[in-house]
């Protein structure tokens, strides 16, 4: 009877506690990582966005899909000594507040086009978009053409593998949306705080088995995401810590991924459609490590909007990481074309 109590008493009090760690991490996060940015209202909720630079066109920076304004630390300050620059958090990531809406294609890129307008960034734009991005990107030149003065696609989605995925990719995303919500729970509970300080400090082992119990084979994927992280300079990384152990963040990868299939079939119907809008340069950088598949729609992108496609040596998917030149390169470029240089 007695181990039966005190078991009961583990069962309850171990989840207590995490959930109490959990909220004092969160609030210490909160005084210690600040948002760089400003928090712009779209009527009822906030995003977050952190404009650097002075100079028109205005260049923005849309990132992949789990991604935040923080990913193009390597490449926005660089971008920002030429001209007005703006990177931001989509809604439940980074330091911008939850949206109970559902995360489609067009609702992202109406609430990008309102927060840009808040923010005071004239029109027309420069996009400049990272993978899942990439499908933003073309959404909103689709719908509104004369507000897009120039993209560059950075190992942008391919839209044509998602819009009727395979078997393969359908289990990839139920898998992707299920982990998703699993690593939302197990935050909630302060357990991936508790792996993530602990791997942050040296430790392997607990971070390494949680990986295992939550992502099963998936957790290679969380050492490879890992690694792109240490790529950006090191103050940035506890501000990424940080943001990976909110619960909010595991929540917005899930809703992305379910509207995913919907964005990119979106994407592959305009390009389908032939609607490119108007004449505006356009660069599609693909990385050394692209499949077959991914580079046929790479060069399918440019010939659409009859823009350039650069194949980047030495790339990975998160080019900005591992060549930020090749991408500041592109987007200076663009820049001087927008301007008649």
């Amino acid at each position: 009877m007695e181990l039966a109590l005190e078991l009961l008493a583990l069962v309850v009090l171990v989840p207590i506690a995490g959930a109490l760690y959990q909220w004092l991490g969160n609030a210490r996060d909160a005084h210690r990582f600040p948002a760089p940015g400003r928090l712009i209202d779209l009527g009822g909720y906030r995003l977050h966005i952190h404009v650097m630079g002075e100079g028109s066109p205005p260049v923005v920076f849309e990132a992949g899909i789990a991604a935040t304004s923080l990913s193009w630390r390597l490449v926005q300050p660089q971008v920002a000594a030429l001209t007005c620059t703006a990177s931001y958090d989509r809604a439940w990531l980074g330091w911008s507040d939850a949206n109970p809406q559902p995360q489609t294609i067009w609702r992202i890129v109406e609430e990008l086009r309102s927060l840009l307008d808040r923010a005071g960034l004239p029109r027309p734009r420069i996009l400049v978009a990272h993978s899942f991005g990439g499908l933003v990107a073309c959404a909103y030149r689709a719908r509104y053409p004369a507000e897009i003065a120039g993209m560059v696609l950075v190992d942008p989605v391919a839209a044509g593998e998602w819009c009727e995925p395979s078997e393969s990719h359908r289990k990839m995303l139920r898998r992707g949306i299920l982990l998703s919500r699993r690593g939302g729970w197990l935050a909630r509970l302060g357990v991936v705080r508790i792996a993530l300080n602990l791997l942050a400090a040296g430790g392997r082992r607990f971070p390494k088995a949680v990986a295992q119990v939550s992502s099963g084979r998936g957790a290679a994927v969380t050492e490879r995401i890992v690694g792109e992280v240490r790529k950006l300079p090191p103050e940035v990384w506890p501000m990424i810590q940080s943001h990976w152990c909110n619960p909010k963040c595991f929540e917005g990868l899930a809703r992305h991924l379910e509207a995913l299939p919907e964005s990119a079939g979106t994407v592959a119907a305009e390009v389908a459609a032939g609607r490119a809008g108007r004449d505006v340069p356009i660069i599609v950088l693909s990385a050394a490590n692209a499949s077959a598949e991914q580079r046929a729609e790479h060069e399918q992108l440019a010939r659409w909007f009859q823009g350039r496609l650069e194949i980047v040596p030495v790339s990975g998917h998160w080019m900005q990481l591992d060549r930020p030149d090749v991408v500041i390169g592109a987007i200076e470029e663009v820049v001087s074309k927008v301007r008649g240089g």
